[in-house]
């Protein structure tokens, strides 16, 4: 388990009865969480004070927001020279997944230390926190997303970051299309990073399956990488996948064309109360050796 601590404008203070009271910059949140299934008594009547919004889940799907304090609409986190736009989001969501600094700091060792121009594709790159730290490090960046509010979310996050005249291309396309579209252009990339949801539809309707869709993914993400690749990594949220699923996958479509090694670790979050911590998520990357 690789756990963040050192964002400073993001803590969980507590977790209980899958729920978790988040600090994000000075706004409180409570959120749901199905991994939190133990009770240190209920956090809404623990930290009533401190609460500026609770998200409610509807036994019908989805859920809704709940204000108990007077917030802004949206506001800013940083996690060191990088800043993000948050807002509160339908299913939960905020627009950040604070977790992902373990990734960013990989990026942005392996992009610095390459000490040569490096070209990333960001694949299913939401609202671009890896888009950032890639172009933090000093990279140019490919951002592919199916959702128009998602990569105009993004551009703000790296506009805010001080990056308006950095290397970044954004486009609002399917990740497939796009990625066969590049092979047949010629165009290829030293870095590959995606975060494919389990579920999800294109910018034209197309379904997205990650137990169906992803190993073709792959395959085709094979043949975009440059002769000197740096690294690819994956990471995964909801698909139940374990660690192992991740490294063979890596280990079929990427090892067998260019020589590295695989690296598979679990994601998470340290609790204040209790010194626990929350899982999540999976993550597997290639290095790859240096020819």
């Amino acid at each position: 388990m690789r756990v963040v601590t050192d964002f400073e404008d993001y803590q969980i203070l507590s977790a209980s009865c899958g729920e978790k009271l988040e600090r994000w910059g000075s706004i409180y949140l409570l959120r749901p969480d199905p991994q939190i299934i133990w009770n240190l008594g209920e956090l809404k009547k623990r930290y009533s004070s401190l609460i500026h919004a609770i998200y409610y889940r509807s036994n019908k799907g989805g859920g809704h927001w709940e204000e108990l304090k007077k917030m802004p609409e949206r506001w800013t986190v940083h996690y060191k020279d990088m800043t993000f736009h948050i807002k509160k989001m339908g299913f939960k969501h905020t627009g950040l997944f604070p977790e992902q600094a373990v990734n960013w700091n990989i990026m942005r060792e392996r992009i610095e230390q390459a000490n040569r121009p490096i070209k990333v594709l960001n694949l299913f790159a939401y609202t671009g926190g890896a888009t950032v730290a890639c172009l933090k490090a000093g990279a140019s960046v490919v951002h592919v997303d199916s959702s128009r509010g998602m990569v105009d979310w993004a551009k703000e996050n790296v506009a805010s970051s001080g990056l308006s005249s950095a290397p970044v291309r954004f486009l609002v396309d399917d990740c497939i299309k796009f990625v066969k579209r590049e092979i047949r252009r010629g165009n290829r990339y030293d870095a590959i990073v995606m975060d494919p949801p389990s579920y999800g539809r294109g910018a034209n309707g197309e379904v997205w399956d990650i137990e169906k869709d992803l190993d073709e993914l792959l395959v085709l993400c094979s043949e975009l990488l440059s002769d000197h690749p740096l690294f690819f990594l994956i990471n995964s949220y909801t698909s139940g996948f374990s660690q192992e699923v991740l490294k063979n996958l890596l280990s079929l479509h990427i090892l067998n064309r260019y020589p590295g090694e695989v690296d598979t670790y679990e994601i998470g979050l340290p609790i204040q109360e209790k010194n626990l911590v929350l899982p999540c998520g999976i993550s597997a990357r290639v290095d790859f050796y240096e020819k």
